[in-house]
């Protein structure tokens, strides 16, 4: 399988603030979907976006605008269930460098999927998992 993982913060920049965005981590979306390779959002990262336009840290509509790219079937975004294998790998993510929960699924679906993650975070970037900043 060919693709990479997205984790929270780089998919809203994505599409929202670009600017924000390392030129290795926009190279890495921009490479995957050049070549037609699926990238992954794990479905803990949508349900973490609805939290955080409940507490009015993003707008509604970034939500719809996010979710409108997750069903243009040209887009390449995929989301990753939170199956069995995923709940399974999140054993693989030390939870002494990777303490939050949500991290942790996010990064055990790259860990199940065989797949590097792109994200900006210190603790995830600090374990076993490959990632891409």
């Amino acid at each position: 399988m060919t693709g990479v993982v997205v984790d929270t913060h780089a998919f809203v920049w994505y599409f929202l603030d670009p600017g924000r965005l390392s030129k290795t981590a926009r190279d890495a979306f921009d490479q995957a979907a050049a070549k037609g390779d699926q990238i992954f959002i794990p479905a803990i990262v949508l349900v973490e976006i609805c939290y955080l336009v409940d507490k009015g840290k993003w707008r509604p509509e970034d939500l719809d605008t996010l979710v409108a790219a997750l069903n243009d079937a040209n887009s390449g975004f995929v989301i990753a269930p939170l199956d069995q294998q995923t709940a399974l790998s999140v054993r693989n993510v030390d939870r002494s460098i990777v303490p939050d929960m949500p991290d942790r699924i996010i990064a055990a679906t790259a860990l199940s999927l065989g797949l590097p993650l792109i994200t900006r975070d210190g603790k995830i970037r600090a374990s076993n998992v490959v990632t891409i900043w």
